[in-house]
């Protein structure tokens, strides 16, 4: 009964709505599937107050916002959150930033460096998906996992390569 209720609350489906977001170069889709991917393996995610699940989410920019789109796996539309970007563009600054240092030190600083620039990439990326739990609270039920996986596809879809 406990793994049905688990299967239940979780992404079967994630895509990226083309018209809104367009396609990236080949480094931007690399990293969008990779994100998609990590975020099917592993995820909690349902809705409050319903029952039902698993869910297929699709997201979208409209007018500037961050559209999260749920659906049941047969594809039944139950609801779509907007999200204000704003509060997101100093943490993907700030992680693209240090994610830029990150792929430096890898060339030429030591071991030590390279950890201590990394502790902060994810003390940045934690950060972040904080802030989106925070955003999504009352609206989409996900744990911490799941919020940090979806940064990480948010940061991918402004991420310049």
């Amino acid at each position: 009964m406990a793994s049905e209720a688990k299967e239940q609350r979780r992404l079967v489906a994630v895509t990226l709505d083309e018209a809104s977001i367009g396609r990236g170069n080949p480094d931007q889709e690399h990293e969008r599937a990779i994100a998609i991917y990590d975020i099917l393996e592993e995820n909690t995610f349902a809705l409050p107050n319903y029952d039902g699940g698993p869910y297929a989410l699709r997201i979208s920019l409209i007018d500037k916002k961050l559209c999260f789109q749920v659906d049941t796996q047969d594809g039944a539309h139950l609801i779509s959150h907007h999200l204000s970007l704003t509060p997101f563009r100093k943490a993907i600054r700030d992680y693209e930033m240090i994610c830029d240092s990150y792929y430096q030190a890898i060339r030429s600083a030591s071991p030590a460096q390279i950890e201590a620039i990394d502790m902060g990439r994810r003390g940045l990326h934690n950060e972040a998906a904080e802030l989106l739990m925070k955003r999504l609270d009352g609206k989409l039920i996900l744990d911490f996992d799941t919020a940090r996986r979806l940064f990480t596809l948010i940061f991918a879809l402004h991420w310049r390569g």
